[in-house]
């Protein structure tokens, strides 16, 4: 399997149509229609499924794009860091972040290595723990910060100087936005919206025998989809503090939880990782100015 021809399969996936998808390519027709029918025939599978006008993919082919875009990804960032050895002014970085107000200390020092680098360029994947750490783990990123305890025997980790604070995302006419805090006997009978990573850890430490009991009717990996079906109405979403705006003339409030619940962030990387030059440099910009915070 060819990575040219698992390029061209992708843009005719992504075209769902030969014609264009040959123009953008600039390979003929014909030649595109044999290097997918070669590529059909090498898997043992049918990956698209044709018609006068359009190409769609059958089951097997969604499968070969999600395999193909990771492959690819991964010969492109390969590419980039071979090219960046011996050009230590830019490259590419590639961060995965859960959602966390705390990044702004991880920014920090993108923003000045940036300042004495500007070619390097950082690229954020934002998504949930779990898949942020899968990617990580598949070598599509160079760092990930999450917000959950560090798995020791996969990752070396640096502890940023923040935690997030949980707490309950409502609307501001809720009888609960009447309180300073939320307790776990607030929540009964109320419909909740949780985050699928916290239902693993930290909800379950905190709710503890009660969780059962809850009305959970929705769970999210990023609040913000989350705020809009509190805002809807939906129902009370717990998360972190600082995410979504709930100023004056927001239409939600934040309350966080009694007792309170924090969970620490890390920035972590796998162990015995080999780093192209520009992630080396980010690693030790951050390293210094962790020191500078404890100083």
């Amino acid at each position: 399997m060819e990575i040219r021809v698992l390029r061209y399969f992708l843009e005719v996936a992504r075209e769902e149509n030969i014609t264009r998808a040959a123009g953008y390519l600039h390979v003929s027709q014909p030649t595109l229609s044999r290097q997918l029918k070669d590529l059909e025939a090498e898997l043992g599978k049918k990956l698209f499924i044709r018609s006068n006008y359009s190409v769609k993919l059958t089951e097997e082919g969604m499968l070969l794009r999600k395999r193909a875009e990771d492959i690819l990804d991964m010969v492109d960032k390969t590419t980039r860091e071979f090219k960046a050895l011996d050009e230590i002014n830019g490259g590419d970085i590639y961060i995965g972040c859960a959602e966390s107000e705390g990044i702004k200390y991880f920014l920090g020092a993108v923003k000045k290595l940036q300042a004495d680098y500007p070619r390097i360029r950082c690229h954020f994947y934002s998504s949930g723990t779990d898949a942020v750490d899968e990617r990580l783990d598949r070598g599509l990123l160079d760092f990930a910060v999450i917000v959950q305890q560090v798995n020791l025997s996969k990752y070396n980790y640096l502890k940023m100087p923040a935690s997030d604070v949980w707490g309950v995302l409502m609307r501001k006419d809720s009888p609960l936005a009447k309180k300073s805090s939320v307790q776990v006997d607030d929540l009964l009978d109320l419909p909740l919206i949780c985050s699928r990573q916290g239902l693993k850890e930290e909800m379950l430490k905190w709710f503890g025998d009660s969780l059962p009991k809850m009305n959970i009717v929705a769970t999210y990996d990023l609040l913000f989809n989350a705020s809009v079906m509190v805002r809807e109405g939906l129902g009370y979403a717990l998360g972190f503090d600082k995410l979504i705006y709930t100023g004056e003339d927001s239409e939600l409030c934040f309350r966080p939880l009694e007792p309170a619940l924090q969970s620490p962030m890390y920035i972590i990387w796998k162990k015995y990782q080999v780093f192209s030059p520009v992630a080396a440099l980010l690693l030790k910009e951050l390293k210094q100015a962790l020191a500078d915070q404890k100083a």
